[in-house]
């Protein structure tokens, strides 16, 4: 594929700096590392591509000749501030938020509607802001085209300003498409001619907050785009495959990888001129075509939160260096509690920083002619195609979502224990721990939370400490109680092992780690008594038969398994030996040494 812009014309020219050739350069490189083999500075993304240690100008020539859109002039990257719709409200409390947040430097506001819109004060937004001028996004789960046609109503029928997302399930949208084309297509209809507004959306974030790679969340996210534009276009309404393709806007989820994240922004672009092309429309519409990107949550953090920002920051920076038109920030503290000012204050101002400080969105594609980032932008998108066209072939995201998924989860469990076993580093969590951390939150309280995202890179390394910081603290107040605490997937008691083993000394170690044969789909449980700690496995059968007769809830109810068991001690391990719970055992060391050591490592 080609670089995403061309070579300079006229080529810049330095004369008071003789020219370097890549020989000057490799020998240069040579003599800095004193004998190591450059070779070892390598480095693979979670997608199989090696980044070198070196790149120099003969790589561009090696970039392929897709569509390359090159972004006619330089775009502020809009600065975004989510607030969520609780099921059942008028959002007058959100509007008056968001209004605020505009005042102190927002750009836009996005409400994510938790249900039914209906109830939305439109005729209230209206009035407190200009529809007409001020850029909104609605993320609604039913009824968007009845939000919509209210919006513009209360708009008194001038177009709107901003996106429309419609999530109806918790899967792709593109895998559920059929059932929900007729809503879609008055959505499509209804906004038809507004040139600031996208009512259709490719919700990237599904598959990146789940794990997915970046090749993954690519192909997926175009196989998703080109289901819609096969099936939403109805000439007879008044619909074409160019009015499709325009009220397109795509949704990512940004993760900390910086360089990465902005060649796959850079290569999202080239893929869907690419699809464009193929179905015989411009490719330079690829140019218009409006990404937002939001801070991933997968790469959040309970544990030492203040890293977030961290995080948050090269994410931003990785959205907006990428080409993204804009960015929503979340607060480093969403996961434990509630919005406040304090963080949401930090995460508006983020994007301002980079925007008025750092002016990062002064240049149309900066990172273009950069030798690593052209290739790296190329090799993403040369994976993400192949990957398309495998999923096309057994019939997109509409026909063979399970394959999808099943990669994802593949993914997602291979960083799973990277994390568990620290060769992938979060600091705060899995390495540089605080050992000295006041949780600002009550531990058990949060694992009994619903909202408690436990979809999470880090969430089987933060439930084990803070379950075994329960364990600690029950032990020190002499709590009869026992409790049961939903880890994850059986594979977290092997990597729970396996690191366990790596921090021992080479004269403590066992040939291997104990691993037994265990059903993938297992379920990994620590079983805290008042005076040791085991971990366990159960099928899911187990586990919940288990948490239904110790919460008494009747076999037939519709039922949210719980993360956290409570119960005297006597009750549960009766429980545990009725429905078979599994001990793991960790050769040599009883549990509570292995947490001990895990916790404080």
């Amino acid at each position: 594929m080609a670089a995403s812009s061309p070579l300079p014309t006229p080529p810049v020219s330095f004369p008071e700096f003789a020219p370097v050739t890549t020989a000057q350069w490799q020998a240069q490189l040579a003599r800095e590392l004193k004998g190591t083999d450059p070779a070892s500075l390598r480095w693979t993304l979670p997608d199989g591509l090696v980044a070198e240690p070196f790149y120099h100008r003969e790589a561009l020539t090696e970039l392929g000749g897709a569509p390359a859109p090159l972004p006619p002039r330089p775009a502020p990257c809009r600065n975004v501030v989510a607030l969520t719709v609780p099921t059942g409200t008028d959002g007058r409390l959100q509007i008056e938020q968001g209004a605020d947040a505009l005042a102190r430097g927002a750009d836009g506001l996005h409400f994510v509607f938790s249900g039914d819109p209906t109830p939305f004060a439109a005729a209230e937004l209206a009035a407190r802001l200009p529809l007409a001028t001020t850029w909104l996004g609605y993320s609604v789960p039913q009824h968007p085209d009845q939000l919509l046609e209210r919006l513009h109503a209360a708009n008194a029928g001038q177009p709107l300003r901003g996106f429309l997302r419609f999530m109806p399930t918790t899967v792709p949208e593109g895998a559920e498409l059929l059932p929900f084309r007729a809503t879609l297509r008055r959505c499509l209809l209804l906004a038809q001619g507004w040139p600031d507004f996208s009512s259709l959306a490719v919700n990237g974030t599904y598959f990146g907050n789940r794990g997915a790679t970046l090749t993954q969340q690519l192909a997926f996210s175009l196989s998703t785009a080109a289901a819609m534009l096969a099936e939403l276009p109805d000439e007879a309404a008044g619909l074409s495959l160019v009015d499709v393709a325009q009220a397109l806007h795509l949704d990512f989820a940004i993760g900390p990888s910086y360089f990465p994240e902005m060649a796959r922004l850079r290569a999202a672009r080239r893929l869907w001129a690419t699809l464009l092309q193929a179905y015989g429309l411009p490719p330079q519409g690829a140019v218009a075509l409006p990404i937002h990107t939001t801070t991933s949550t997968w790469t959040q953090t309970t544990l030492d939160p203040h890293t977030n920002l961290l995080r948050h920051t090269t994410e931003a920076m990785s959205a907006v260096l990428g080409g993204a038109d804009s960015i929503q920030v979340a607060a480093f503290d969403c996961l434990y509690q509630a919005a406040n000012e304090f963080s949401a204050r930090l995460a508006r101002n983020l994007p301002l920083m980079l925007s008025q400080e750092a002016h990062l969105d002064w240049v149309a594609d900066p990172a273009a002619g950069s030798y690593f980032i052209e290739t790296l932008t190329d090799e993403l998108a040369r994976a993400a195609w192949a990957e398309f066209q495998a999923l096309e072939a057994q019939g997109g995201m509409l026909g063979a979502r399970a394959r999808a998924l099943e990669a994802i989860s593949q993914a997602g469990l291979e960083k799973f224990k990277r994390i568990a076993t620290g060769q992938d580093v979060v600091v705060g969590t899995n390495r540089f721990q605080n050992p000295h951390e006041k949780f600002d939150f009550q531990p058990k309280q949060l694992l009994r939370s619903r909202d408690f995202d436990t979809t999470r890179a880090t969430y089987p390394s933060e439930v084990l400490r803070l379950a075994t910081a329960l364990h600690f603290e029950r032990r020190a107040n002499q709590d009869k109680q026992a409790t049961l605490v939903l880890l994850g997937n059986a594979r977290v008691n092997e990597d729970i092992a396996d690191a366990f083993w790596h921090l021992l000394h080479p004269s403590q170690r066992a040939d291997e780690v104990p691993a037994p044969a265990v059903a993938p789909d297992a379920y990994s449980v620590l079983f805290s008594k008042p005076e040791e700690a085991t971990l366990m496995y159960a099928t899911p059968e187990q586990f919940d038969h288990l948490a239904r007769v110790v919460q008494q809830v009747p076999t037939d109810h519709v039922f949210d398994i719980p993360s956290l068991i409570t119960s005297d001690l006597a009750t549960l391990l009766e429980a545990v030996r009725v429905f078979g719970f599994k001990e793991f055992v960790v050769e040599g060391h009883r549990t509570e040494e292995v947490l001990a050591r895990l916790q404080g490592r």
